[in-house]
């Protein structure tokens, strides 16, 4: 399955929310240029140009429909097609805003001090991804794909390396000035059972769905489904309660 900026868009003001919250601890008052990695619809990309709207901004994901959306959303910035395990600034940056991206990607210990190094002095850079591989959501994704027809496809799938907060803050400390980090706990209030199938359709879901043929991936989702009822009970009014622990972190160079 490719990135859907429509899918990924559907639940768009809990999503952004993360990334106003990062954006608005960024210690810099003036930020001449910065770039958003995994810029996905421009939603964060459009958080930094509010917060910082004199310095030249721009944007990269690896999926073209994202950055389709992105260039209609914010046709006055830069945006392009570009994997963030290969991409290299064209000069130092002010701020390198990565919001839910890095997850996705291998081999933390190097490629975080890489993208330090790419900042000026003084320079920020800020990261904020999910921190719920232990969260329900995820053990249930585990368990429904080793325990179906489709184990020999997907049994095996798991999510890139995820470190806590002790880990990364050993890793930048001695490269960077200071290194703030810390962990916050959304609750989403999602309209029912489905709704919560389909924020993680957009997201977490996918190594799971993409191995797929399309009636196996239905019925990957509705047993999906059937499993998060028991792990997320209704609330009286028939929403669900969505817990989402995230980890953010701001390294100043």
């Amino acid at each position: 399955m490719t990135w859907s900026a429509k899918q990924y868009s559907t639940f768009e003001d809990e999503r952004t929310r993360p990334s106003r919250d990062l954006v608005n601890a960024i210690a810099l008052d003036h930020v001449a240029t910065a770039v958003d990695l995994g810029c996905g619809p421009g939603n964060s990309t459009e958080v930094l140009a509010r917060r910082y709207p004199s310095a030249i901004i721009s944007g990269i994901d690896s999926s073209e429909d994202m950055i389709d959306s992105a260039r209609r959303r914010l046709p006055q910035l830069a945006f392009e097609v570009a994997d963030i395990a290969t991409w290299h600034a064209p000069r130092p940056l002010d701020v390198i805003l990565a919001n839910a991206s890095l997850q996705w990607l291998p081999d933390h210990g190097s490629l975080y001090p890489r993208l330090v190094s790419q900042l000026t002095e003084g320079g920020c850079l800020a990261i904020q991804t999910p921190d719920n591989l232990n969260e329900p959501a995820h053990r249930i994704a585990r368990q429904v794909a080793t325990e179906g027809a489709w184990a020999n496809k997907i049994g095996h799938v798991t999510h890139p390396e995820r470190h806590d907060a002790r880990w990364y803050y050993s890793l930048l400390q001695p490269i960077c000035s200071r290194v703030d980090v810390w962990q916050t706990t959304y609750f989403h209030p999602l309209q029912n059972h489905r709704a919560l199938v389909e924020w993680f359709k957009g997201s977490a879901l996918r190594p799971f769905l993409a191995p797929l043929t399309p009636d196996e991936q239905q019925t990957f989702l509705a047993t999906y489904e059937r499993e998060m009822t028991t792990a997320y009970p209704a609330l009286e009014s028939g929403r669900v309660l969505l817990p989402f622990p995230r980890l953010f972190l701001l390294a100043t160079r």
